[in-house]
């Protein structure tokens, strides 16, 4: 299995911390940014033996420099998309595609927004996937109305496969909050491919398990375990608070 980070987001939300610093390298603790968090759940995967990470220009020498500090047990590549701005960036499922091209990926994947800050086990959803042999993605039930209006919110039958889906609702149909981690088996990695070439919306993940669970069965792994989205200054403030008052108990 591959894993491929998103990290080639422009967090607009966060300036001017992230002026010259991107998102997934900010600090939550001393010396120890968000990506750090991620990438221990990641090498608790065995089945996991390399990592992509897919950034910008304008952040891919602070990636790289991170990245040949970290010693890390699994290997990371550093991939730079080559966009300079909002404007012209490839979007998150445009950066999938592009690992996928890019690396020659014929594995499964693991797809993982560098800015969640979780506390789930990827070795839980890892084991769900196998039983269910289908596309997953992350999901809780969420009570704030509030905060599933910035999520992807599903719709789910009585075995947990999604029956509806729409991507950050006005009025939201549920209380299944969808997160950015998700898992598709090798076999579709085509049909993530054609999703771009038909031209359709390559920006927010989501917008691929949309499509797809119109198509085939796609499965909501169901977690009871912390995910922090750290998308501007408030939360990421908060989260900082949460984990170094835990870290000093």
């Amino acid at each position: 299995m591959k894993c491929i980070l998103l990290c080639a987001g422009y967090a607009r939300r966060l300036l001017p911390l992230t002026k010259h610093v991107p998102k997934a390298l900010l600090e939550i603790e001393e010396d120890r940014p968000l990506l750090n968090y991620i990438i221990d759940k990641v090498n608790e995967v065995d089945e996991i033996d390399h990592i992509y990470l897919v950034t910008n220009e304008h952040y891919v020498d602070a990636f790289t420099t991170w990245a040949s500090t970290l010693q890390n047990s699994k290997p990371i590549s550093v991939l730079n998309d080559h966009t300079t701005s909002y404007q012209d960036r490839m979007g998150a499922i445009g950066d999938i595609g592009y690992v996928l091209n890019r690396a020659n990926i014929t594995d499964d994947i693991i797809v993982i927004a560098s800015d969640n800050l979780f506390t789930y086990d990827l070795r839980d959803v890892l084991a769900y996937y196998k039983e269910k042999q289908a596309p997953i993605v992350c999901a809780k039930e969420i009570d704030d109305v509030e905060v599933l209006k910035n999520l992807g919110v599903a719709g789910l039958d009585d075995q947990d496969q999604i029956i509806d889906l729409v991507e950050k609702p006005s009025t939201p149909a549920s209380n299944i909050g969808l997160y950015a981690t998700y898992i598709y088996p090798k076999h579709l990695l085509n049909r993530i491919r054609l999703y771009l070439e038909e031209g359709n919306n390559p920006d927010a993940p989501g917008y691929l398990v949309e499509y797809l669970y119109k198509r085939m069965p796609v499965y909501a792994y169901r977690f009871h375990e912390d995910c922090f989205d750290v998308g501007n200054l408030k939360t990421l403030e908060e989260v900082r608070t949460l984990y170094r008052k835990k870290h000093q108990k």
